[in-house]
């Protein structure tokens, strides 16, 4: 959910703020700036819950905090590409695989109880793909949408 509000949040304030600046709307930058903002966010909690994130991934596969991290520095980096209009369209395709093998992780977190924030097997479980598939659709289109030219 926080991801979310961070991502309408920062559209809504990007949206005005280069109104203000350009004096015109930019919706594809705007959705661009605020994808990134997420992304950084996002990235920022690989660090903070690296515990509770290496939990996500199914035990026999080897060094899962390593991957923690190596995911965390690869959302920031896709975030840069996003912003930088030559880097876009390769960082919308990347990303968008990247959610797309993100989801597997989901699915095992929720199937077994995984509280990545607390590093604990009492999270939400299968309720949590409820909102979690059709986040990481939302995630998919709003990369796409914000990438194509219009």
């Amino acid at each position: 959910m926080k991801p979310l509000i961070v991502l309408l949040l920062t559209f809504t304030i990007s949206l005005f703020a280069i109104k203000l600046i350009k004096k015109e709307y930019h919706f594809a930058l705007s959705a661009r700036v605020a994808m990134s903002t997420m992304l950084v966010f996002t990235a920022i909690g690989h660090f903070i819950f690296t515990k509770g994130m290496s939990m996500m991934i199914p035990e026999y596969i080897p060094f899962r905090e390593n991957f923690v991290y190596l995911t965390g520095i690869f959302e920031i980096l896709l975030a840069i590409g996003l912003l930088i209009p030559g880097l876009k369209v390769i960082s919308r395709w990347t990303l968008i695989i990247f959610f797309l093998l993100m989801l597997p992780a989901n699915i095992y977190a929720s199937i077994n109880n995984v509280n990545y924030q607390k590093g604990t097997f009492d999270g939400n479980g299968l309720a949590y793909l409820w909102f979690r598939i059709p986040l990481q659709t939302l995630f998919i289109i709003w990369v796409y949408i914000s990438t194509i030219r219009i």
